[in-house]
């Protein structure tokens, strides 16, 4: 009885929520039908993997929503101006306007778009994304506990979130490759930082063997991380609906197109575009 009181209720829930998607006062924004606009909700909706790529600002902040398009991204990352100086200029409104403008015509929501921060870290900053690194040289921050410790030491803690990156951490001695190594990785970050931490994922594989410390991205499944555990990455519920974004050098014929392609074909479930 229990058991179907529940079914009951979710389809009581589904019922309610497709009533709400197909009664919407809304008008449709680009000319679309109403079902049309409809069935865009829906498969928004049901699309939980933003995968991406850090795409180039150059012509114009704007463009890089342009550039993110052009290859079948759904998430895209980008340097705001140099990441090697302390100083950047301010952003001019103009071109602001037509960043959010080009968001919006193309469907990117803000939580899929991955400001990259400058290599001079600013602490004081008024948000900050750590990211884990490979452990090469004196870097902090190739074990999870390292991160640990730097959020200890930051009082207000919806300041900080954690970019995790599949070759560093391969590099740095986790073992996404096998079968489960994804789930083992994700189970000791939850553990040791707090899943909820997490706002990205920068999806490389490595060239570099496993816990040999060294940063040498590699283009998905053509490195010592392999396949499999990209497979898992896109199909893990635990990482739905942040921004996956790739940093691969590409190759020709395997750019970031072919890579953004490949990986939403390993996606169980697809929703096609």
């Amino acid at each position: 009885m229990a058991s179907r009181r529940k079914g009951e209720k979710r389809k009581t829930e589904e019922v309610t929520e497709t009533k709400e998607l197909q009664h919407s006062d809304a008008e449709p924004s680009d000319g679309s039908s109403r079902e049309e606009e409809m069935a865009q909700k829906l498969k928004k909706k049901a699309k939980k993997k933003y995968i991406g790529a850090h795409v180039s600002i150059s012509g114009g902040i704007w463009k890089a929503v342009e550039s993110s398009v052009a290859i079948g991204g759904h998430a895209f990352a980008l340097f705001l101006g140099s990441q090697r100086s302390w100083t950047r200029p301010a952003l001019d409104p103009a071109a602001a306007v037509k960043f959010q403008k080009a968001c919006a015509q193309h469907g990117f929501d803000p939580i899929h778009i991955l400001p990259h921060g400058s290599y001079l870290m600013n602490c004081g900053s008024p948000k900050e994304v750590l990211e884990n690194m490979s452990g090469q040289g004196s870097t902090v921050g190739g074990q999870f506990s390292e991160l640990r410790s730097i959020i200890d030491r930051v009082r207000d803690k919806t300041r900080v979130g954690v970019c995790l990156d599949t070759c560093h951490a391969f590099a740095a001695g986790y073992d996404i490759s096998p079968p489960g190594g994804v789930k083992n990785m994700l189970d000791e970050f939850d553990s040791v930082v707090g899943l909820h931490y997490l706002r990205a994922v920068h999806l490389n594989d490595s060239k570099g063997t496993l816990g040999s410390n060294l940063d040498r991205h590699e283009d998905i499944g053509r490195g010592q991380i392999g396949i499999t555990a990209f497979r898992e990455i896109v199909n893990e519920p635990r990482l739905d609906n942040i921004p996956l974004i790739l940093e691969t050098p590409g190759r020709p014929g395997f750019e970031y197109a072919e890579q953004i392609e490949l990986l939403y074909s390993l996606c169980e479930n697809r929703v096609k575009n």
